[in-house]
């Protein structure tokens, strides 16, 4: 056998190296600016998500003392028309129709004066086995709905932005690696041996594939519209 023949061929040559490295360098670098700027889109929507989550828990806590106030309102009201329904009974008991009706009056129009609508709703569903309209069923979650909707409004919002806290944090894993990959892409010249070079460059490249098929698992952040950003405004 030839020397020639014993001479094992390089799987790449140089020049296949090189252009192998341009174009990869070129890909990774086009890959990292993309995961930069939706890893930021993500940061972003953290932030305003956040920020709504603050200012809805914040409208729930004010709404749900409106309603404990407005309840306790109610309850001294109740108090106040039971004292007023022991004089009418009494009235009653004297035959003294004039104060009776005087009390209804006075009954009306303190309720109409001091009692919330949910009070004056749940007196008119009251049962004869009930001694008071707050036994009526779901009536004290009433003084509460709306701090419960802007309290899970805010829950909501608030998991929504965990969620892009979570994937902002992934596509900054995806730049680490990225920067791995450009690293190693970028010693490959320095090997002076074919084979070590064609090692680090398969290496690289592995690096590259897995956290590009990584990053497209990761969710985009939320309303993205990459036309959006090219529409003429």
């Amino acid at each position: 056998m030839t020397e020639e023949t014993k001479t094992k061929k390089p799987l790449f040559s140089e020049n296949t190296i090189e252009v192998l490295v341009a174009i990869f360098l070129g890909i990774t670098a086009l890959l990292t600016a993309w995961a930069s700027w939706i890893g930021s889109l993500h940061g972003g929507n953290q932030a305003t998500n956040y920020t709504k989550s603050n200012n809805l828990a914040s409208e729930g806590n004010s709404e749900y003392n409106a309603g404990l106030q407005t309840y306790l309102s109610d309850l001294m009201v109740w108090n106040t028309l039971m004292e007023y329904s022991f004089d009418q009974d009494l009235a009653e008991l004297e035959g003294n129709n004039e104060k009776y009706q005087l009390i209804e009056e006075k009954m009306d129009s303190y309720v109409e004066q001091n009692g919330s609508e949910i009070l004056a709703e749940a007196a008119g569903q009251m049962t004869d086995g009930m001694n008071s309209p707050f036994e009526v069923p779901g009536m004290m979650d009433k003084y509460f709905e709306n701090a419960n909707a802007l309290l899970d409004e805010s829950r909501a919002i608030l998991e929504e932005g965990q969620r892009d806290n979570s994937n902002g944090d992934a596509y900054n894993l995806v730049n680490v690696i990225y920067s791995v990959v450009l690293f190693m892409l970028g010693i490959v010249g320095i090997f002076k041996k074919l084979p070590n070079r064609t090692v680090v460059l398969f290496i690289a490249v592995i690096g590259l594939v897995l956290a590009t098929i990584y990053m497209i698992t990761i969710p985009m952040p939320t309303g993205f519209d990459i036309g959006s950003f090219f529409a003429a405004k």
